[in-house]
């Protein structure tokens, strides 16, 4: 025994240093991940936050596009034309044509509207020249152009002929290039008014020569039989 004694003594201290030095790198490691761990939270907590603030705002701003949509539909189509802040020139017209209780009437009506930018590109002094009273007529015809009986939604447009408040046929066309009114682009699409739709057009058309200066309107039932017209060339 005394001569193992030593050696049991020595076995139990190394044992007792390995055991200790493996609890030590234990928790070397644990604070290693721990610190890790705290740095990569710290790290992603912005990235989380202006996720969550992207997504707040993306719903605020939808929350806001559909109340807006909501109080269109319970506005005219003048109301809603001229709230938009880009039909000022198209407003002017129609109040110039004394067209606004028309298109405040219960329609319904789809109107193919051109922007400030569509009246900006005709000729130097058109627009001038057409609020003038004694050219009334023929802002008229031009302005009932645009106008289609009905209230037709873009999933409704199909290539057609389609008869206008004017009398004339405006040529639509749908092609994998998009839609086309009388030429013109229709560039946006189902702004909503409580007596009927808006459709967006690049350009202001013109009526065929012969039915610029005729300043007819319809009657309600012309009205009803034009839009009836309209309906069965859709099917």
């Amino acid at each position: 025994r005394s001569t193992l004694f030593p050696y049991t003594t020595l076995f139990r201290s190394v044992l007792t240093t390995l055991v200790e030095r493996e609890l030590h790198m234990k928790k070397l490691i644990l604070s290693l991940l721990v610190v890790g761990l705290a740095g990569s939270a710290c790290s992603s907590a912005p990235a989380v936050e202006d996720a969550a603030m992207d997504g707040a705002e993306k719903a605020g701003d939808k929350m806001e596009e559909k109340a807006e949509e909501k109080a269109a539909e319970s506005q005219t189509i003048v109301a809603v034309a001229a709230g938009a802040g880009t039909f000022n020139t198209l407003v002017a017209a129609v109040t110039a044509a004394e067209l606004v209780d028309t298109l405040n009437s219960a329609g319904p009506f789809t109107v193919f509207a051109p922007t400030d930018e569509a009246f900006a590109a005709l000729p130097a002094g058109t627009v001038d020249e057409l609020l003038k009273p004694e050219n009334k007529a023929k802002l008229t015809a031009i302005l009932t152009y645009h106008v289609v009986p009905g209230k037709v939604m873009a999933a409704d447009v199909t290539t057609m002929d389609a008869g206008t408040v004017n009398g004339a046929a405006a040529p639509v066309v749908v092609s994998d290039a998009g839609v086309t009114y009388a030429g013109a682009n229709v560039v946006k699409t189902d702004i909503a008014a409580s007596n009927g739709v808006i459709h967006v057009i690049d350009a202001v058309v013109m009526p065929p020569a012969d039915e610029i200066g005729r300043a007819h309107v319809r009657t309600p039932v012309t009205h009803w039989i034009s839009y009836a017209v309209f309906c069965l060339k859709k099917k």
